[in-house]
């Protein structure tokens, strides 16, 4: 999927759910708690959880959950990016000449 199929799918599916209706300050809470669980998924991952309250999870449950938890800090970020007409290829064009700009020069 290109990211701006990826952007409007997001919207549809979260719109058809009350989801996207959220206002910026509400949708960067979700998006901090989001990539707070991507922090958690990375650990686990890469040194595990000494918790005796939590099963053992396997290399493949650990990267899967990475997996959804990256998912759901991009879905926030397309709606965020949504919320100010913003489309996710026009952010990652800025973002690309930015660094290219700051590091060819």
């Amino acid at each position: 999927m290109e990211m701006n199929e990826v952007q409007k799918w997001i919207k549809h599916f979260y719109g058809e759910r009350g989801w996207a209706d959220y206002n910026p300050f509400i949708r960067v809470g979700f998006l901090m708690e989001e990539t707070g669980e991507v922090a958690r998924a990375v650990r686990s991952y890469e040194i595990g959880r000494d918790r005796p309250d939590e099963s053992t999870q396997s290399q493949d449950q650990l990267r899967h959950n990475l997996i959804e938890e990256i998912g759901d800090v991009l879905g926030n970020i397309a709606l965020l990016a949504d919320l100010y007409g913003i489309s996710l290829d026009e952010a990652f064009t800025a973002h690309k000449q930015k660094l290219l700009d700051r590091f060819n020069s």
